[in-house]
C-alpha cells in the first residue's frame, strides 16, 4: 500500500475534556491547534498538534470512567517518541505525571516509561535507539526495493 504516507491522528473519546487538555496540553506539552464546536457552542473536536502532521483528537463525552485494560480488544496504547527520556521523565514528575513503570531497555533495542492519561489510556515514552530493531527493519526494507 504504497499510498499511505503517514499516520494523520489518533481520536481519544475522553470523560472530561478539562482534565485531558490539563493532561495533554498543559503538563505533557501538546499545542492546541484548533476546534470544531458543535451549533450550541460546545466543543466536538480539540485537535492537538504531535508534529506538523501528525495530531490527537479529543472527543469529550466518553462513557463510564476508565479505559479498557491492556487486554481489552482493540487499541492498546498511544506511543510517543522522546529524544531524551530521563529529560522527559524528570520534566513529567515536575509537572505531575508519575511514571506507571519505571524507564527500560526494551527487546528492541529502545529505552521506554508508561504513563496514563486521566482516563487510564496507556501512553507508551519511547527513546528510540540508533541502532534499535525499527531502523534495522526500515534499511532491510530499502535495501529491497533498490
Amino acid at each position: 500500500m504504497d499510498h499511505i504516507t503517514g499516520l494523520g491522528h489518533l481520536a481519544i473519546k475522553v470523560k472530561d475534556l478539562g482534565a485531558s487538555l490539563d493532561f495533554y496540553r498543559d503538563r505533557l506539552g501538546l499545542k492546541e491547534m484548533h476546534r470544531l464546536v458543535r451549533d450550541d457552542g460546545t466543543p466536538w473536536i480539540v485537535y492537538l498538534r504531535i508534529t506538523d502532521l501528525q495530531f490527537l483528537e479529543l472527543f469529550p463525552g466518553a462513557e463510564g470512567d476508565r479505559a479498557p485494560g491492556p487486554n481489552a480488544n482493540g487499541t492498546n496504547h498511544l506511543c510517543l517518541t522522546i529524544d531524551n527520556l530521563d529529560i522527559a521523565a524528570a520534566k513529567l514528575e515536575k509537572a505531575g505525571i508519575a511514571l506507571t513503570s519505571p524507564i527500560k531497555s526494551g527487546l528492541d533495542g529502545n529505552r521506554g516509561a508508561w504513563i496514563e492519561d486521566p482516563d487510564g489510556n496507556r501512553i507508551e515514552l519511547m527513546e528510540m535507539a540508533p541502532d534499535c530493531l525499527q531502523y534495522r527493519a526500515i534499511a532491510a526494507l530499502k535495501q529491497q526495493t533498490v
